[in-house]
This record gives C-alpha cells, sequence and structure tokens, in this order.
C-alpha cells in the first residue's frame, strides 16, 4: 500500500489527534459548557511571558485553565523593545484584554541562558541570546565571584527574568497604562525543573514610582548592590 506524503504526516502525529480527542473529551464531561463558553470570549487576568523550553507549560505551571492566561514564549524569556511580536502581544493583551499582571517567568537550566553565560554558540540564535550576554555583563562582577557553576548558572537565570520584566516595564506600553491609571503590575518570577515550583523573585512592579526601589530591592535579595553593576542599568521615567 502506498500513502501520500500528507497520509504519512498525518499518521506520524496522529497520537497527538487521539491525545487532544480525550482532552476534549474529558473537559467536556466535567464541564459541558465549557467549549461553548470559552469560544465566546477570552478575559484573562495574566499576560505570562515565559521560555520556549517545552518542560515549562505556562497554564499546567499555575494552574489555570484554557482562556485564564494569555501567554507569549520565545527563547530565554526575552522581552526586546525592537521585538514586535512580542509588543503586539502585549499591547493586545494591556489594552484590548485589559489583563492586571504582566509575569516573566525564567526557569533554571535555561539552554538559552546556559549559552550565553558560557560562550556557546548554536548560529542565528546567537544574535538573540545577545540580549542575555547583556544582562551577564550589566552583573558580571557579581557572577564572578560565584565560584560553583551550576551557582552562576542559577543566578543567571534569575538575572535574566529580573531584567526582562524591567523591560517590560520601561515600553511605552506599559508606561503609558501606568500614565491613564490602569491597574497594572509587572512581575518576576522563576521555575524549577527539578521540583516543579515557582518562585518570586522579589520584582513587582505597579506603577513609574516603583521601578527604581523595587528593581534594586530584587537585586538586593540576589545580593547585589548598586556598586557590583558592571554597567548601571538604565531605570527611565
Amino acid at each position: 500500500m502506498k500513502f501520500n506524503g500528507k497520509e504519512i504526516m498525518m499518521k506520524s502525529i496522529e497520537n497527538l489527534f487521539k491525545n487532544n480527542r480525550k482532552w476534549s473529551e474529558d473537559i467536556t464531561k466535567k464541564n459541558p459548557d465549557f467549549f461553548s463558553t470559552l469560544s465566546k470570549q477570552q478575559a484573562p487576568k495574566y499576560l505570562w511571558i515565559g521560555c520556549a523550553d517545552s518542560r515549562v507549560p505556562a497554564n499546567e505551571v499555575v494552574g489555570l485553565l484554557p482562556g485564564e492566561l494569555f501567554v507569549h514564549r520565545n527563547v530565554a524569556n526575552v522581552v526586546v523593545h525592537s521585538d514586535l511580536n512580542c509588543l503586539s502581544v502585549m499591547q493586545y493583551a494591556i489594552e484590548v484584554l485589559k489583563v492586571e499582571h504582566v509575569i516573566v517567568c525564567g526557569h533554571y537550566g535555561c539552554g538559552g541562558v546556559i549559552a550565553a553565560l558560557h560562550d556557546n554558540r548554536y548560529g542565528l540564535i546567537d544574535n538573540w541570546l545577545r540580549h542575555v550576554k547583556d544582562v551577564r555583563e550589566r552583573h558580571g562582577h557579581h557572577i564572578s565571584l560565584l565560584k560553583d557553576q551550576k551557582q552562576k548558572e542559577d543566578c543567571l537565570c534569575e538575572l535574566n527574568a529580573i531584567e526582562q520584566a524591567i523591560n517590560v516595564c520601561q515600553t511605552t506600553i506599559v508606561q503609558d497604562a501606568w500614565l491613564r491609571g490602569q491597574n497594572l503590575n509587572v512581575h518576576a518570577c522563576i521555575y524549577g525543573l527539578q521540583d516543579g515550583v515557582l518562585k518570586d523573585l522579589g520584582m513587582s512592579v505597579s506603577g513609574l514610582e516603583e521601578m527604581n526601589s523595587n528593581y534594586l530591592n530584587a537585586l538586593a535579595l540576589e545580593g547585589i548592590g548598586v556598586k557590583d553593576f558592571t554597567r548601571l542599568p538604565r531605570i527611565v521615567h
């Protein structure tokens, strides 16, 4: 028997379709109106900006159902002011969906962060990871004082989440929301692959006036003082 290309492709992912049907049936048994209600609107309170790593499923990590969490993911949970993909997600979430929280979530053992720390070369993605290297260089003095290699990796994973959260705060989208009095909070946290637990990194900002102090407080929890900066952070108002 011969199969065309489409039939071969479908057979190779048939298990995914089977899993989907079972998932849909299970949800419907628990809540017969779930999908009909979900299809009419979405009203999430949270925007999750996380890593594309397949081991960090956003909804499952925080125990939320579809429709309760708006999600953007990329390698190493980076927020770049020229990334129109991320900025478009943020604008829609904040201005249209009116989310109340933006969560930047990193994770320990992040391959992108580790590559940036050790200057590993993988090709095109090295240009993207340049943003994580900027974090490494900003806090190079503190990281260099850590003796254990895993400590350095974990530290950069945490610092990257904090710095990307500050990048969120520095966007015109978030600052305009604050200026018009919108209830919006930006947080940084990190996920443990080994235990499945989220850790609060002590970085939560709900307005322009909190950016400097809350950022420095989060760094203080990492053992970093202003004198430890290789480069001073750029905090704008």
